[in-house]
């Protein structure tokens, strides 16, 4: 198996598994640019939890925007660091759209969105990370953010089959498949280091990475 380095790596998984962490230690171990979802950002999200029907398309449009305008930075980057570290793929973007809005809704931001994304790039590898609900739900209200804790775990569960259905066709790019249940790569070097000689095999085709947590 090849040992390169991919080039373009996103890390992708419903919310409170673990993206963000793992992306921003990849970056800083590959010496990489890194591009991060900012939720803080977008003005809709927490009535967006308070009313989902109300605020879907919205908050929908918002993240959109936001992550095609990513896109064409994460095209200009910096030249002087080759890898790059996302914690989005902008696919999931309608992965969303289909969980939170309504068909007629739904038609217009397809619309917006085949617009809007032609030119976004193709990762080289992109890490899926996955995680029960019940660990989702503990890890969110581990993180403490405030509009979160409005978030009920029905959505949750439609969120993560959204995301098994997603990839389980998927065939973009290279695709490593983690369970992330039960590993800790932010506080356990052991674990980090496992994923990352794995990642490093990993140069086409579908992978799965299910590890045994190191004992204490």
């Amino acid at each position: 198996m090849s040992e390169k380095t991919p080039s373009y790596i996103v890390v992708e998984g419903p919310i409170g598994v673990g993206k963000t962490s793992l992306a921003r230690r990849l970056a800083e171990t590959l010496n990489a640019e890194l591009l991060l979802e900012a939720p803080e950002e977008n003005p809709f999200l927490e009535r967006f939890y308070q009313d989902p029907r109300g605020a879907a398309l919205p908050t929908q449009l918002f993240f959109l925007m936001q992550r095609v305008r990513q896109m064409a930075e994460l095209r200009q980057g910096d030249i002087f660091k080759p890898v790059r570290v996302s914690d989005f793929l902008i696919e999931k973007d309608r992965l969303f759209a289909q969980v939170t809005l309504d068909d007629d809704e739904h038609s217009l931001y397809e619309q917006v969105y085949s617009q809007m994304t032609l030119d976004a790039p193709k990762p080289d590898l992109v890490i899926y990370l996955q995680a029960p609900v019940e660990v989702l739900l503990e890890r969110i209200a581990r993180r403490g953010r405030g509009y979160e804790r409005l978030m009920d775990s029905a959505y949750l569960h439609r969120l993560s089959e959204a995301y098994a259905s997603f990839f389980y066709h998927y065939e973009d790019a290279p695709l490593l498949i983690v369970n992330a249940s039960g590993i800790d790569w932010v506080n356990r070097d052991e674990d980090f280091q496992q994923l990352l000689d794995f990642m490093r095999g990993v140069s086409a085709g579908r992978h799965y990475f299910n590890p045994l947590p190191f004992a204490m």
